[in-house]
């Protein structure tokens, strides 16, 4: 539907921020107080564009470190030589994959419902997958005594993909979970905790400085969500030093341009991380709004899952609660479908994922958008908008021919 876009659609499908980048700008949009301080700069030197980047970007490596050096899991330091950072935290992705597993032989480990570039990068790298789905009756947590067991069972299984909080659960996963596979008495792999969403969390939540106290554990994350950046493509891996060494020397040379490492280091420093912080509360008070309002509606059924993101996964039931509706793929991809042709509001269906029948996620966004979206969801429901409906230029639409269209973008 994104292809679509004129610039009036509400675009609630991609976990995006609404509220834009976490950077104290004016109102040109350009940072304020530029270049004051030589160490952090806030612009890009256009002039320097001739030169090639810094290969080990230490400098917002430090930066990374200081954002995540809580002292909340441990008394340890994070370092510059305990961080990965690429493109987006899918370089991360796949830079593991390459690192650590030998194509048409190994295997990793996914916990579905669950991020869906995890299989896609295994799949270009001719790795197979092993599913242990998380459970689906308490929140969609994490099930550490059947990830033990596969693992026990199947040595070719290098990696586990962990997601917290979840996409497109939105649960954080349990802290005491993750440290029963890490502490797994024989399997000598891999655990990798995608953190992409970990700002929206309670602080104090991320694992970040863990890293220094289990060496088999990797920690993602990313500058596209709560920082709002996702437009530079910035990622990081937090990892000891001996596995952030192997995935340095696996890299690209230049792998961060010059722009996309200015912009990062820029909102690290203190009033753009203030800005950050400001733009996330707007985020979780609008996601207060819809747990209230949605459920408002008819045939909006439970939220599913856990509330620590920057989006929810909602039932769309085949007809009210009160006259014993029931979660419905037909009635979510049709309401997807409407608001996104005729209404100009696009969202994301996950009904055909483990335990998500008939769901929607939705991204949180402004006061205004959520505004819309309430406003479109109701009359649609409410008047039975969603009935036969057809797909653009009045063209019926398969079901398959949807779903193909609404998960056609990893995010």
């Amino acid at each position: 539907m994104r292809e679509r876009d004129d610039g009036t659609n509400v675009l609630l499908d991609a976990n995006e921020n609404a509220y834009g980048p976490g950077l104290d700008l004016q109102s040109h949009g350009s940072l304020t107080n530029a270049s004051r301080d030589p160490n952090y700069p806030d612009t890009i030197d256009l002039r320097g564009l001739n030169r090639y980047p810094d290969p080990h970007q230490a400098v917002l490596k430090q930066k990374l470190c200081e954002l995540r050096n809580l002292h909340i899991h441990t008394a340890k330091d994070l370092k510059p030589n305990n961080l990965f950072v690429g493109v987006g935290s899918d370089e991360a992705i796949d830079a593991l994959l390459r690192c650590f597993c030998t194509p048409a032989h190994d295997k990793i480990l996914t916990c579905p419902p669950t991020y869906g570039m995890y299989a896609v990068s295994a799949q270009i790298n001719d790795i197979a997958v092993v599913k242990v789905p998380l459970d689906v009756n308490n929140a969609f947590q994490l099930q550490p005594e059947a990830i033990n067991a596969t693992l026990s069972a199947d040595p070719t299984i290098k990696m586990v993909y962990i997601c917290s909080p979840g996409n497109p659960s939105g649960t954080l996963i349990s802290k005491a979970y993750i440290q029963q596979v890490l502490e797994h008495p024989t399997w000598n792999g891999i655990v990798i905790l995608d953190e992409a969403y970990i700002d929206f969390a309670p602080d104090g939540a991320s694992l970040a400085e863990w890293v220094t106290e289990w060496p088999n554990l990797v920690v993602m994350q990313t500058l596209s969500k709560a920082f709002g950046l996702a437009g530079i493509r910035l990622g990081a891996a937090f990892a000891s030093p001996q596995v952030a060494g192997l995935l340095n020397n696996l890299k690209a040379p230049y792998n961060v341009s010059s722009p996309t490492s200015a912009l990062a280091t820029a909102a690290l420093k203190s009033k753009n991380l203030a800005v950050m912080r400001s733009n996330r509360e707007k985020i979780l008070e609008q996601r207060q709004r819809m747990l209230i309002e949605l459920p408002k509606i008819p045939r909006i059924g439970r939220f599913l899952g856990g509330t620590n993101s920057n989006f929810l996964l909602v039932e769309v039931l085949d007809k009210p609660r009160d006259e014993g509706g029931r979660p419905s793929n037909e009635c979510a991809m049709a309401l997807y479908a409407a608001l996104a042709e005729t209404r100009g509001v696009v969202v994301r269906f996950r009904g055909k994922e483990l335990g998500c029948e008939g769901c929607l996620r939705i991204t949180v966004g402004t006061s205004k958008e959520v505004d819309r979206l309430l406003i479109e969801i109701r009359s649609l429901l409410q008047g039975d908008g969603i009935a036969d409906h057809k797909g653009i230029n009045g063209t019926e639409k398969s079901e398959d021919q949807r779903e193909r269209e609404a998960n056609g973008v990893m995010a």
